[in-house]
């Protein structure tokens, strides 16, 4: 099911997000090779390595992570949180394809304003929307201190996103990728010039796997461990409260 919640003023991006849900999904396939799918599901044994009860899927996108964590666990309450009511409506659509049960509820909402109690989850996860939450975004630390006020202690982080490989010439090959076969495909597919302009400069312009603990560990999550992915273009950070 969907619930709708008051949301404050549009961000830079939400446009972005709004106008660019109809082929979302397939171009992330085409460009990542399939391996978005690949990464997304290690990300979920991660979530569910712990046995949670309460699971918030935060920028949940066209619901890909909460429809696995509701595909690999039975008895956990999964919600999803987006500010973009076209990619909540592929959601609901594809968990209502995906999971006979209805267990997930998908939620509009505000990452600056969670609407939630303190405590409340024992996981929350983020697939390839942590960018979008950091990357030179001025409200950061607020996103990421309202992750941690909706933890439970001991709750984890769990995200995975995109990286930097650490051998300079994979580096230069992934930049180069990013910025002209993602771009163009994506543009050329979507019809949407800034939103792979966007992800493609963000993408290859975004922290490294050590960078990104520093940040995390600096906003106040106790400790933190990550795992880079094929060569390192990817990988999954875990930031406990």
């Amino acid at each position: 099911m969907t619930t709708k919640i008051k949301s404050e003023s549009k961000k830079p991006l939400q446009r972005i997000f709004t106008e660019v849900p109809p082929r979302y999904d397939l171009i992330n396939h085409v460009i990542t090779w399939g391996l978005d799918g690949w990464w997304r599901l290690k990300a979920a044994r991660e979530c569910l390595s712990s046995a949670p009860q309460r699971a918030l899927d935060l920028g949940c996108g066209t619901g890909d992570l909460a429809v696995q964590l509701a595909k690999m666990a039975a008895d956990i309450e999964i919600i999803g949180l987006d500010y973009s009511p076209p990619m909540l409506e592929i959601a609901r659509q594809k968990a209502a394809r995906s999971v006979k049960e209805k267990r997930i509820t998908f939620v509009y909402g505000d990452a600056a304003h969670l609407p939630f109690p303190d405590g409340y989850f024992d996981f929350v996860g983020i697939s390839f929307a942590f960018r979008n939450l950091t990357y030179q975004n001025p409200l950061a630390e607020r996103y990421l201190a309202e992750v941690l006020r909706v933890l439970a202690p001991g709750g984890r982080f769990i995200i995975v996103e995109t990286s930097q490989p650490q051998a300079g010439l994979i580096r230069k090959l992934f930049h180069l990728y990013l910025l002209s076969f993602a771009f163009w495909l994506g543009w050329l597919i979507s019809g949407q010039r800034g939103a792979y302009h966007y992800l493609a400069h963000s993408a290859s312009r975004f922290y490294t796997a050590e960078e990104l603990k520093e940040l995390l560990i600096r906003v106040g999550f106790g400790q933190v461990s990550y795992r880079r992915l094929f060569w390192g273009v990817s990988a999954i950070h875990i930031a406990v409260k």
